[in-house]
């Protein structure tokens, strides 16, 4: 598949202020693009814009806020005049049993993982139907394909961002819009600090756990390959495809090895 040349691109980040996001704009940086941070925290930002070199712009922005998602687009037009490709990685996960899990968790996972992926792609999506192009990655989650015990609402939340993406697919054929799902298992990031405050869950997969600078190149790879779908690790890959076309023969293995929380 030939590459697609980053340098002068204009991509815009959610949650972009630790993690994935911000080790994603400092390689696309590195490549001539131009990162536009987009991120709760003021400071957070800050700190991620001193360590890079090279021209980027950073937005305060709640993806909560439909008002807060339109001003980052609306700022991030007005000074650069498109937007080339948009990436919807902000998101957090809460690792609980169903019954310990109150209802104010689900929608409000729903909210950040879910709805704030919707609410970037609507806000961008007028200025790239008429640029007819453009290029969104949503970051989803092996979670989306494969649930597992203590993860209800987060797998919920990641399965209707892998829904939304493949039918949202279907509905951009032939527009000049691409895009793309990178579904990664787990990734040594500060996501685990409000997931699994008590550490369980990280000691019990360490060997299985992602670097997060692996993610992040994988997530500028789909930027310049423009494919349609990366999961990762390649176990995890082979594991999902397996519990999908084998679910009840593959449930009791499944069990065994991924309900580690």
């Amino acid at each position: 598949m030939s590459s697609i040349e980053l340098r002068g691109r204009i991509v815009l980040l959610t949650g972009a202020s630790s993690g994935i996001g911000a080790l994603a704009a400092r390689l696309l940086a590195e490549r001539g693009a131009v990162p536009v941070l987009a991120a709760r925290s003021a400071d957070k930002l800050a700190a991620v814009s001193a360590g890079i070199r090279g021209e980027h712009a950073r937005y305060e922005c709640d993806v909560r806020s439909a008002a807060s998602v339109d001003e980052t687009v609306a700022r991030t037009l007005e000074r650069f005049g498109r937007i080339d490709a948009l990436v919807n990685n902000a998101g957090y996960g809460e690792f609980l049993s169903f019954e310990e899990t109150e209802l104010s968790r689900f929608e409000a996972m729903m909210d950040v993982n879910y709805m704030g992926t919707v609410r970037f792609c609507k806000a961008v999506y007028p200025a790239m139907k008429r640029a007819g192009a453009g290029h969104i990655v949503n970051v989803a989650s092996i979670a989306g394909k494969i649930g597992t015990a203590k993860a209800t609402g987060y797998a919920a939340s990641k399965h209707a961002v892998l829904g939304f993406t493949n039918s949202l697919r279907q509905e951009l054929r032939g527009s000049g819009i691409k895009i793309s799902a990178l579904n990664p298992g787990p990734i040594d990031t500060p996501f685990f600090d409000r997931a699994d405050p008590e550490g369980t869950y990280k000691r019990n997969i360490r060997r299985f756990m992602m670097q997060p600078d692996t993610v992040a190149l994988a997530l500028v790879r789909l930027l310049e390959t423009g494919k349609a779908e990366r999961d990762l690790p390649l176990v995890s890959a082979a594991g999902a495809k397996l519990i999908q076309l084998f679910p009840v023969l593959t449930a009791g293995v499944a069990a065994r090895l991924l309900n580690k929380k």
